[in-house]
């Protein structure tokens, strides 16, 4: 089913800046240089890939999140405190999740986690807030098994069996394809899942898929795969992967003469994927989570601020980063502690919480239904084609 998104009425900004003129008490006038505003600090946890290969998602995320703060305490803070952001940078490598994560936990004492994009990392970091019962959000990790670690694991993105199936659909309803072909990165959890709901569904629904081609995340030459996937001659190309490794893949596929549409998932949403395709990015397609183009009135002030102090339009990792504190903030507020249990129990009973990226509610496993937004590369830029609901 499809759907163009309605513009949400002022109705909904209210909702959004009522909860957080809800968290000032009367005391609270301060400015937040002020040291008397607050009466001690609440550490919020964060890791991210400010470095490395994605570092576009990490960066992307922590402006999000840090604009998201910064905001909450110029409100006021919550429960009287002033919330810190320690953020650990996990250089977009293996093994560097669980380090930072556990030394957010045990030396900082963070009272929750937020992060990470990639589910690969957060796949690594999700067993330590959950042994050690600290909740732990991630912003846009799609893959189904983050929540599945425990009753401490949530998420506020849509997860990979929707996105595989929106993709399935665009395919074949959209793209009128018969045939495709699929190239996986065996590397990236995130990858290997998206592609399976993908096939499963276009299976399904009659479509058939004519070759299937591999590759590890920071390969540089993709021509042997692009070769076999050219000559079995599909209608089109699924390539759930990340932005680095397929801006190589769309321009090596250009040099190879390649003509039938290329598309993907949210993986690919980084300026930097036009970066290093260039043209060859022009036309293609992939699923998101959010578009600045969006016209909902919290969406709207929310890319008015972003661009105001990162001189720069946002993109879903940043809406999902900002959407994430506030989300998490809101439950320290109702619970009404910063005692791991509490706000876990009140994320789990988060309802109709409007953000930029839409309506949260958190369902029984953790994870939420949101719509997906389709885009297309134009003239070098991101364009809003469609939303597709759940």
């Amino acid at each position: 089913m499809k759907t163009r998104v309605q513009p949400l009425l002022g109705a909904a900004l209210l909702i959004l800046s009522a909860w957080i003129t809800g968290c000032n008490k009367p005391a609270d006038t301060a400015s937040s240089t002020d040291p008397g505003k607050f009466q001690g600090v609440i550490k919020i946890g964060e890791f991210a890939s400010l470095t490395g290969k994605e570092a576009a998602f990490g960066i992307s995320s922590h402006n999000g999140t840090q604009l998201a703060i910064d905001e909450l305490n110029a409100a006021g803070g919550v429960l009287g405190k002033e919330l810190k952001l320690l953020t650990e940078d996990d250089q977009s490598k293996a093994g560097e999740p669980a380090t930072v994560v556990r030394k957010l936990i045990t030396r900082e004492n963070v009272v929750a986690i937020l992060g990470e994009v990639a589910s690969s990392r957060s796949l690594e970091a999700a067993p330590i807030c959950q042994q050690n019962k600290i909740p732990m959000i991630s912003p846009s990790s799609t893959n189904p098994r983050v929540t599945e670690i425990g009753d401490y694991i949530f998420r506020v993105c849509f997860i990979d069996p929707f996105q595989g199936t929106v993709m399935a659909n665009f395919a074949k309803n959209s793209l009128k394809a018969k045939s495709v072909a699929i190239l996986t990165d065996v590397k990236a959890d995130y990858s290997m899942g998206l592609a399976k709901f993908f096939k499963e569904r276009f299976v399904a629904d009659g479509g058939k898929v004519l070759a299937e081609q591999s590759y590890s995340g920071g390969d540089k030459d993709f021509k042997a795969q692009l070769t076999s996937i050219k000559a079995s001659n599909p209608d089109g190309l699924f390539i759930p992967g990340y932005y680095t490794d397929v801006g190589l893949i769309l321009s090596q596929a250009k040099e190879l003469g390649i003509q039938f549409p290329m598309f993907g998932g949210d993986g690919w949403e980084s300026t930097k994927l036009i970066e290093i395709s260039g043209a060859a990015a022009e036309g293609m397609f992939f699923s998101t989570h959010y578009s600045p183009e969006l016209e909902s009135a919290v969406a709207k002030t929310f890319v008015q601020k972003y661009q105001a102090r990162y001189k720069e339009e946002p993109d879903a990792m940043a809406a999902l980063g900002y959407d994430s504190a506030f989300i998490l903030v809101e439950a320290i507020r109702k619970a009404g502690s910063t005692e791991g249990s509490k706000i876990r129990d009140v994320l789990a009973s988060t309802k109709d919480f409007m953000g930029v990226t839409g309506k949260t509610t958190i369902d029984a496993q953790r994870n939420v239904s949101k719509p997906a937004v389709i885009l297309t590369i134009k003239q070098g830029k991101f364009k809003y084609v469609e939303t597709i609901a759940p």
